[in-house]
């Protein structure tokens, strides 16, 4: 299992964090999308829904991402935020995961939102990295 600080935890969850997903499918053609959902849980999973899209088709492809995450700051090398590096573990078309996504999305962003999401994905964060790395 990763170490994932509560700092981390905190900028991943935090409102109006920018977030973006990147994804490839089986022929490693890239793809990332801003994303508002994804929820980063303190065992070290990312929870999040998604539409009848292209990251979705990617992920059924090829189980490997990368969610980027900043946070409101100054732009320097301390700018605050992560790259946490996926595996999905499961992606769920109906059932419990699905309908909690669907719950928050819809409390959130409202029942349109909701409406739209066809799959609750569980990720496994297999590595963390901060925005800079030096090394």
């Amino acid at each position: 299992m990763v170490d994932i600080s509560k700092e981390i935890v905190e900028t991943v969850n935090k409102a109006g964090r920018i977030g973006t997903l990147g994804t490839a499918n089986k022929e490693g053609q890239p793809n990332v999308a801003y994303f508002g959902s994804p929820r980063l849980m303190e065992d070290g999973t990312i929870i999040m829904g998604l539409g009848s899209n292209r990251t979705l088709k990617n992920l059924e492809e090829n189980p490997l991402a990368v969610f980027f995450c900043v946070a409101e700051g100054p732009v320097s090398f301390k700018t605050p935020g992560c790259r946490l590096y996926l595996k999905v573990r499961e992606i769920q078309k109906e059932g419990a995961i699905l309908d909690g996504v669907k719950e928050a999305i819809a409390k959130h962003a409202g029942p349109g939102a909701a409406k739209i999401i066809v799959a609750g994905v569980v990720f496994d964060v297999t590595e963390v990295r901060p925005l800079v790395d030096m090394g």
